[in-house]
């Protein structure tokens, strides 16, 4: 992965820690993943975002899918521990009627039964597009959850452009607003990466479907203002974006790197 990174321009990557539909995950080869912190360390790697399962729900309203997701991230969390410092970044959930107010209980206890004192990842929550019963549509949702988890030193948030940009907030006319907001509410220090996302659907959709950089409904100009934006300076920012090769993904950080101010 690190490698392939390199290969088309970029300095950190996100993965997926096994089957994103599924559960299985591969057996961690620990020289692999010693190597690759070599790799990353010799070229400037910025830290690197894995990424949880799509299926994990921890406020599911099914206690047996709720173990299902606290388990799996209990031993993606124990692996990450070969490629350590880095980033575990999850989708909060859907709390299937039960109530936001449940759903971030529940997202917050298991939480606490995971997170470990020497534990060296930190574990992002996902702004989300607020589509169906999702957790996490509004800024003041994450802050909740954080609030209510006891390790607070292991939490932050990976925003999410075309989450956001669904969910309501207008990063395209006033993404100053939009920034403040966030760190009235959850400070610019949970701010710890950025998936950078067109959206194939227009603002305030509460949706969620990805669309190449410029070819969406936030468009170029408004990337060209992310990328320059003082609160993402520093962060790792991650294309989600619908390519089938590795090309696609290297005209975009290409275009996206030339929108930068020295």
């Amino acid at each position: 992965m690190g490698e392939d990174a390199l290969s088309i321009g970029a300095d950190t990557f996100a993965f997926f820690t096994r089957n994103p539909r599924g559960g299985g995950a591969k057996p961690v080869d620990p020289a692999d993943a010693a190597a690759l912190m070599d790799l990353m360390a010799r070229n400037g790697f910025a830290k690197i975002v894995a990424h949880a399962p799509y299926t994990l729900n921890l406020c599911s309203d099914r206690e047996e899918a709720r173990e299902f997701a606290r388990n799996t991230m209990a031993d993606d969390l124990a692996r990450m521990e070969y490629t350590p410092g880095n980033y575990y970044n999850f989708h909060p959930g859907s709390h299937m009627k039960q109530g936001s107010e449940a759903g971030i209980g529940m997202i917050a206890d298991a939480l606490n039964g995971m997170l470990t004192k020497d534990m060296t990842t930190t574990v992002l929550l996902e702004t989300m597009s607020g589509k169906g019963t999702e957790v996490g549509r509004t800024f003041e949702e994450l802050a909740e959850i954080i609030d209510r988890v006891e390790l607070k030193d292991k939490m932050g948030v990976c925003l999410d452009t075309c989450h956001v940009y669904d969910a309501g907030y207008d990063i395209v006319n006033d993404l100053d607003t939009v920034m403040d907001r966030f760190g009235s509410v959850l400070g610019f220090g949970r701010l710890k990466a950025v998936h950078i996302n067109d959206s194939k659907n227009p603002f305030s959709s509460h949706k969620d479907r990805h669309e190449r950089i410029g070819d969406g409904s936030i468009g170029l100009e408004a990337f060209s203002r992310v990328v320059n934006h003082p609160a993402f300076e520093g962060r790792p920012f991650i294309l989600e974006t619908p390519y089938d090769e590795l090309s696609g993904y290297a005209r975009e950080i290409a275009l996206l790197r030339g929108c930068v101010k020295e």
